[in-house]
């Protein structure tokens, strides 16, 4: 054991290791004594933090005892706690959906409509299949049906009904509506068209409630800060007044690449002939990841704008471009199609913000690794190709579409005050599901100035 436990450390953990490093023979391993829960004498337990590619940071735990030869591994999710929960819902039809690879994190409920069935969090995260993911609760359900028979048969009766039900959809001969609800935005169901949006499947972010951060294990999270942030603050702005223009905010977050402490500021910046906005940037001095993020400065407006500019010259590539995080962005001619939210808020140029998404795509989609079939890799890495050939200024014309229903998204004018011939703005009244996502059909504004 000593040599093992020699070798699994011959890499040394420094300072400024990301904490997440990519999977691989020499990640480190730290070893501690635990306590055996069989023989209640101590044993080993070896923990590795590492990240799996296309996939997410795990945490991989092996326990041995010496004393009674007692085993366990366990594997949890590694991942922070996003900003927002996330629910995805998927339409299986047939054999491909049933295919599908999901990944349910330990705190997500899983919902089958059809079913009134609801399977609560568990203490464990788990890649699995929606084949599979049936199959489990199938298992489940069936254990002590005999006793049931005997002594509930209503029970019995019940449960018989949901296995013949799942028997159905196993054989594709019924269709059903699958609901993975996670506060922790950690979950995933795979989409079949990546990267262009998914017919069956469908996700929406949601502000998590107070009872699901306590449930997270973020008590007060929102509303709680430490005293020497809280001293911070007030020393930046003691009469919570609104930010200088040159004012600088510094303050602790993490790095959404490695997890590890890092930097963040904050400024108000002015975009000439738009509006106000506040800048967010983050650079990670363990792994060198760097990050910005833009949030609106003012009101919601009262209408969306569209934005419809087509790329003709490199030049193009240069313009300015503020991508709000309520925002879409398409691009018709390769494809690509990113829903509202997607990427945060980004300003940056046109060029920056296409590969942003080139990179982050290539990155951080799930599914499109070993364990994705050849054609679908094969169509990814087409797209992917196509996107940069775009960049690059090698296909167009193309046409670059903002759709932002609260407009707080801006391209650069290169004819200002004059209009730009390449650059059609419109302006539409927003639908009752646009207000609804952004929370604002049930704002009460009675007696407010």
């Amino acid at each position: 054991m000593d040599d093992d436990t020699g070798h699994e450390n011959k890499k040394i953990k420094l300072d400024n290791d990301p904490l997440f490093q990519e999977i691989d023979e020499d990640v480190p391993v730290t070893v501690v004594e635990s306590l055996c829960m069989n023989c209640h004498q101590n044993g080993t337990t070896r923990i590795m933090l590492t990240k799996v590619p296309h996939f997410k940071e795990i945490i991989v735990m092996a326990f041995e005892c010496p004393h009674c030869n007692f085993k366990n591994n366990e594997v949890q999710s590694g991942e922070a706690v996003k900003e927002r929960g996330q629910e995805w819902s998927v339409q299986v039809v047939d054999k491909f959906d049933l295919e599908r690879q999901i990944v349910r994190n330990g705190s997500a409920l899983l919902k089958i409509p059809q079913l009134q069935l609801e399977l609560p969090p568990s203490n464990r995260s788990k890649l699995t299949t929606i084949e599979g993911l049936l199959n489990e609760i199938s298992e489940d359900l069936s254990t002590d049906q005999e006793n049931r028979k005997a002594e509930a048969i209503e029970s019995y009766n019940a449960i018989n009904n949901i296995l013949g039900k799942i028997k159905l959809y196993l054989s594709s001969s019924e269709s059903f509506t699958l609901i993975l609800d996670d506060p922790a935005g950690n979950s995933y169901i795979e989409s079949l068209t990546p990267p262009t949006p998914d017919s069956k499947l469908s996700s929406r972010y949601y502000r998590r409630t107070t009872e699901m951060d306590v449930a997270l294990g973020l008590q007060n999270s929102a509303s709680a800060v430490s005293t020497d942030d809280a001293q911070a603050q007030a020393q930046i702005n003691p009469n919570n007044q609104s930010l200088d223009v040159d004012e600088v905010v510094i303050f602790n977050s993490s790095c959404s690449n490695c997890n590890s402490p890092a930097d963040t500021r904050m400024k108000q910046v002015e975009i000439p002939h738009f509006k106000n906005v506040i800048l967010m940037s983050t650079t990670c001095d363990s792994c060198g990841y760097k990050s910005n993020e833009i949030k609106s400065g003012g009101a919601i407006s009262e209408r969306g704008t569209k934005i419809s500019l087509t790329l003709t010259t490199p030049e193009d590539l240069s313009r300015d471009i503020l991508k709000s995080e309520t925002c879409g962005l398409n691009i018709p001619e390769i494809d690509l199609q990113l829903t509202y939210g997607t990427l945060g808020g980004r300003f940056t140029t046109i060029e920056g913000l296409l590969r942003q998404v080139h990179d982050e795509l290539n990155r951080d989609t799930p599914f499109t690794g070993d364990s994705s079939t050849e054609s679908r890799r094969t169509k990814f890495a087409t797209f992917l190709a196509k996107l940069e050939a775009t960049f690059t200024a090698q296909n167009f014309p193309v046409t670059l579409i903002l759709d932002d229903p609260v407009s707080n998204s801006y391209v650069q004018n290169l004819y200002a005050p004059d209009d730009d011939p390449n650059m059609i703005i419109e302006v539409y009244d927003r639908t009752f599901d646009q207000n609804e996502d952004l929370g604002l059909n049930d704002i009460n504004v009675d007696n407010y100035s």
